[in-house]
């Protein structure tokens, strides 16, 4: 590129002279001026040509040296020799000889550019080659400085560039192995971040985002690519609060996937200018698991309570119900007291009915698992209640993939009556309630979803409590019930509830018993 931009510049200095000076008929000297450059063009076709097809050996820097050294002694023949301000070309061939090949390769061409320079002095002193610029015949001492000046010259520039070149290969070599280190280690910490399951999150002093992790962007169900003036608050408000120097803290953030409870650590970067360190990981799954655990102890003890309570409320009922069935019985008895009785007879009953609900929340018997299709337990299910006053009017939708697992058939139809009804009562005339079921790895996913989204947020956390309802004369058992079957199961059951996208009741089953 170098010897290209030079001629080039060479070339252009020639026409102008010859722009300037029109009428003049070109002379000798200009025609070997256009030809000395052609022929620099040439050797940098040659050796274009040669670097692209990957010919860059020890040979081909030889090639390419010997051609400076042509080009360099035809320009000095062409200006005088002895007169030409021209041999500083064998010193820029000495240069690149250090640099293309090596040490002793400058010293080589040294001698070479030497031995040119001296053939072309002896020749013209002796006439044998007559150069189209007339010049004087150097005397002899004139001869003797001029070979030992330029000799010299050569030599020292061939030592002092052959040091330099060693120095700089030297420290090129190291500079190389530094810049791979720095790339491995970026490779390094670019796996790091990438494979870390935390997510990472850096901004800067203005709290503008400049770097996302891949685990980030899945936690917070962000695009691959964010803009480019993306600010932290708007993917985590309220990390940069007032409580920003708290080593550890919680924070509940919306997603395209839902609510998210994040352990956030919020680290201010060394110098203020650097901006803040985010690192957090996705606990609503641990938290959730945590509120199952509560829940089950919860359940465990009002269960015990509601057992104990049954027990004692049986006997006595019993005894009750007896000595009205004799007062029934009795000829004696006149009608009103046995309106009254009648009446008895019937709210006990329904509270004999309540204590057996009672019973089987506080020890519902051991499911008998037995492997059958469960979409077709689900379909038989959803077509019995489509009977119902409270379906009739409501859109019935199902997707049921075939599934083969083992549970309890009476069981799990009781479940899925409690939720299917209380999904139709809350739809509505013109509702929509639609049943899904499909495979998830090593869990079966059945889904009951309906259309209203009734439930309120505060209410969610409550739902599958005992003797808790959000309906007028429900008794809070059903789902309580529910959520104790499928537990027994070992399987878990979800629920989601807005306004915008409905409630979604999730119970997942494992397939193998």
């Amino acid at each position: 590129m170098f010897r290209t931009v030079a001629v080039s510049l060479s070339l252009i200095a020639v026409a102008v002279r010859l722009f300037v000076q029109p009428l003049e008929e070109p002379s000798r000297t200009d025609m070997l001026s256009f030809a000395v450059i052609g022929l620099v063009y040439v050797f940098t076709l040659v050796y274009g040509l040669m670097l692209r097809r990957g010919q860059v050996d020890r040979v081909a820097a030889a090639v390419q040296v010997m051609g400076d050294l042509i080009i360099a002694s035809a320009l000095v023949f062409l200006t005088g020799v002895g007169d030409s301000p021209f041999t500083f070309l064998y010193l820029l061939a000495v240069i690149v000889a250090s640099i293309v090949l090596d040490g002793r390769g400058a010293l080589v061409t040294a001698g070479a550019g030497a031995l040119a320079y001296a053939s072309l002095l002896v020749a013209v002193k002796f006439s044998w080659l007559v150069p189209p610029i007339s010049s004087t015949t150097p005397t002899r001492g004139r001869f003797a400085f001029l070979m030992a000046s330029n000799v010299l010259a050569l030599f020292l520039i061939a030592v002092l560039a052959g040091y330099l070149a060693r120095q700089l290969s030297a420290t090129g070599g190291q500079l190389s192995a530094r810049v791979a280190d720095l790339k491995r280690l970026d490779v390094l910490q670019r796996q790091i971040l990438a494979c870390m399951p935390s997510g990472l999150i850096t901004c800067n002093a203005a709290g503008v985002v400049t770097f996302v992790n891949r685990a980030a962007s899945s936690i917070l169900s962000l695009e691959p690519r964010l803009p480019a003036s993306t600010h932290v608050e708007a993917l985590l408000p309220g990390a940069l609060g007032a409580d920003v120097r708290l080593r550890r803290r919680e924070l509940t953030v919306r997603t395209a996937s839902g609510l998210r409870t994040l352990g956030l650590t919020v680290t201010e970067l060394e110098g203020s200018e650097l901006g803040t360190l985010i690192v957090f990981q996705d606990l609503t799954e641990l938290r959730r698991i945590e509120e199952d655990l509560k829940r089950a102890d919860r359940l465990a003890a009002l269960g015990t309570l509601a057992a104990q309570l049954a027990h004692e409320i049986r006997n006595p009922l019993a005894a009750m119900r007896g000595s009205a069935q004799l007062l029934v019985q009795d000829p004696g008895t006149d009608p009103g007291s046995a309106k009254l009785v009648e009446i008895l007879l019937r709210e006990s009953d329904r509270l004999s009915k309540l204590v057996e609900d009672f019973l089987r929340f506080a020890r519902p018997p051991p499911p008998t698992k037995l492997e059958l299709e469960l979409e077709v337990l689900v379909a038989e299910t959803v077509d019995m209640l489509r009977a119902d006053p409270i379906a009739r009017q409501v859109r019935v939708e199902t997707a049921l993939a075939p599934l083969r697992v083992p549970v309890d058939a009476d069981q799990l139809r009781q479940v899925l009556i409690n939720i299917l009804r209380n999904a139709f009562q809350a739809a509505g005339e013109g509702g929509g309630v639609r049943v899904t079921l499909e495979p998830s790895g090593e869990q079966a996913l059945l889904s009951i979803w309906d259309s209203a989204g009734g439930i309120p947020a505060s209410d969610l956390s409550r739902i599958f409590e005992p003797f808790f309802s959000t309906r007028d004369g429900g008794t809070g058992l059903g789902l309580s019930t529910a959520y104790s079957i499928v537990r027994a199961h070992g399987g878990n059951i979800r629920v989601s509830s807005s306004p915008r996208e409905g409630t979604e009741f999730l119970i997942q089953l494992p397939l193998q018993g």
